[in-house]
């Protein structure tokens, strides 16, 4: 259904007042929180794969392409918070306010594409996690999570703080986890700090380092931080909101340094017990598991990496949910209830690891781990450059918008990765060319790459132009009384009402009535949906459009004891297109049109026509509620 209010998380927004709390320790403490929800993305199983094969091919010497990866992400999510906090707007709505509505829909569908495959990537994670603990087959392990809708139900159910504590509890764990892990391996700390100083050993190096930056930032993990700030209750004044911001960074800071420390401690890991006793082939979690315990000496290494999966995978998965939301919202301004979300999200990555390993068999679940990293790698750089727009423009963000210095790195970390994604995306579009002999398949793979790079350049411009346009017209339009003053009125000389014979008609002809003069002619419409009909148009001559004709007579003679000038118009078949078509040709110059209130799905249905007749005809559309 539509949305009453335009809140970001209607139902917890402002749901935490923090000027409440008695005491300045607590109200900080009520600040924590949004980014713990955020930081599991940087922790997800779809990271694991990169950081084991980068510690276990080149021990130490990438770590430190981590800490300029949390360094990236730290300065985007503080951007992302930044915006929620300032606008009170998420991401998403502010691409709706100011992208055209293709580019929109493009940019939903995209969105909605990288939660599916981040999604994707957390299913097999808590899958192989179990199938390593359990032993249970891959096929049932993810049937499994697909229980996991009824937790995340419960947990919306308790409130947004009950999520935060059940989330940071998962991130503990995970910690705990390597943290013994860590003990476990006693890794040399003196070959760990030369790790922290720069360099690509080789071309293979180079190609894990840029898999470590580009599974790093989530694109959904944008979309939800601007939107989880909003949580926070605040007083709109400067002050109060320089507060926030700077409370928000301290939360990002801690909960990705927390992140930075999982997915080092798995590179640390890697270098320390596969590089070391060279077993430098370790890429896939399955050879990490099965090799740990035998190489520790303890089976409780391969337990606690398990562990330690499965939590990363359902701490992701509830996070991953609530960025579909904030998602579907924000962009089509449609709400729908919290299980059918969750179970739509759930089965658009259920199916696919289904199908693959019931077809291909468990050895091809790393690929297919591989794969939904290509996906989020995609759509990255439709989240971080509108961003970045948004938390830079002056006229929106007021005193709060982001500095020139801020602003340039900002740019450049947003160059890294969008060059870094979309060489990869590149490189799995060469190879699937490679291994495929179909010219329409390689047609549609060299379209898909030419269109993501013109949207690419839509993205980066169309703000750019907008904001010229706003700046030009305050400055040469003449001013808004003058332009009232010069305001003349054109009167209405023929209303166009459609009608469908339900109770919905009265609402319609009594604005009708509301609008017309006494020299204003009704034209009555109303669309025939008999089968016959739709087939034979105006040809036909079967009962229903008997019947439709009389109803259409009967209102006419009722308006016309009124006093009303009526004519009456029967259409066929399709109903936008017939009705815009009697429009134009009775030369109306208003259409009325009933709403429904967007009830059951013959209401939804009369929304879509509502929306396809607006864009067909060339006169004012009135929507009769």
């Amino acid at each position: 259904m539509r949305l009453e209010t335009e809140k970001s998380l209607g139902e917890i927004n402002e749901s935490i007042d923090v000027s409440s709390k008695k005491s300045a320790w607590r109200r900080v403490i009520a600040f924590l929180g949004p980014a713990y929800l955020v930081s599991v993305g940087y922790m997800d199983p779809g990271n694991w794969a990169t950081d084991i094969a980068g510690g276990s091919q080149f021990g130490y010497q990438l770590i430190w392409v981590l800490l300029m990866s949390n360094l990236m992400a730290l300065l985007l999510q503080s951007l992302s918070a930044r915006l929620g906090v300032v606008r009170r707007r998420d991401l998403a709505q502010c691409n709706r306010e100011t992208y055209p509505r293709n580019i929109n829909f493009v940019l939903y569908a995209l969105a909605e594409i990288a939660i599916a495959a981040c999604d994707l990537a957390e299913v097999l994670g808590m899958a192989i996690g179990l199938n390593l603990l359990f032993g249970i087959p891959l096929l049932w392990g993810v049937l499994i999570t697909f229980v996991d809708t009824l937790l995340l139900l419960y947990l919306q159910h308790l409130g947004v703080r009950k999520i935060e504590a059940f989330i940071i509890g998962l991130v503990a764990v995970i910690g705990g986890c390597f943290l013994v892990e860590m003990f476990l391996a006693r890794p040399d700390l003196g070959a760990l700090s030369k790790g922290f100083i720069p360099s690509i050993p080789n071309h293979t190096a180079l190609y894990i380092a840029i898999g470590i930056i580009g599974a790093t930032v989530m694109p959904h993990n944008l979309y939800l931080h601007s939107a989880l700030v909003q949580t926070r209750k605040i007083k709109r004044d400067e002050k109060n909101i320089r507060k926030a911001i700077r409370l928000n960074i301290l939360d990002s800071t801690i909960a990705l340094n927390a992140a930075f420390f999982v997915n080092a401690a798995i590179l640390i890991l890697a270098a320390a017990v596969f590089y070391t006793s060279g077993n430098q082939q370790v890429a896939s979690l399955n050879d990490a598991h099965e090799l740990l315990a035998p190489l520790l000496g303890n089976e409780w290494a391969s337990h606690l990496f398990a562990i330690a999966l499965i939590a990363a995978g359902q701490s992701s998965t509830i996070t991953g949910t609530l960025a579909g939301q904030i998602v579907m919202e924000g962009y089509l301004r449609m709400r729908i209830s919290p299980w059918m979300r969750r179970l739509l999200t759930r089965l658009l990555a259920i199916v696919p690891a289904v199908i693959v390993i019931w077809i291909s068999g468990e050895e091809k679940v790393e690929e297919l781990l591989i794969f939904s990293q290509v996906l989020l790698s995609m759509q990255l750089a439709f989240a971080v450059i509108p961003l970045i727009h948004f938390v830079s423009d002056k006229i929106k963000m007021g005193v709060f918008a982001i500095n020139t210095i801020t602003q340039i790195t900002a740019w450049i970390i947003a160059g890294i990765i969008v060059m870094l994604n979309l060489k990869l995306v590149h490189d799995s579009a060469y190879s699937a060319l490679q291994s495929t002999e179909s010219i329409s398949l390689k047609a549609i793979i060299i379209l898909g790459e030419i269109a993501l790079i013109v949207l690419l350049l839509i993205t980066i411009i169309y703000p750019l132009i907008i904001k010229r346009k706003v700046v030009t017209e305050t400055i040469h339009n003449a001013p808004p009384l003058e332009a009232l003053d010069q305001l003349q009125t054109q009167p209405f000389n023929k209303i166009a009402i459609a009608l469908d014979y339900s109770d919905k008609d009265i609402i319609a002809l009594q604005y009708a009535l509301q609008l017309a003069r006494p020299d204003t002619v009704l034209l009555l419409i109303h669309i025939v949906e008999s089968a016959s009909a739709k087939i034979r148009g105006d040809e036909t001559d079967d009962l229903e459009t008997e019947q439709d004709k009389k109803i259409l007579e009967q209102y006419a003679n009722l308006l016309q004891q009124k006093g009303y000038t009526t004519e009456t118009q029967l259409g066929y078949r399709n109903r936008s297109v017939a009705i815009a078509a009697i429009v134009k040709e009775h030369q109306a110059n208003l259409l009325i049109l009933g709403s429904h209130g967007h009830e059951g799905w013959r209401d939804m249905l009369l929304g879509e026509t509502i929306n396809k007749v607006r864009h067909l005809v060339s006169v004012p559309v009135f929507v009769a509620k």
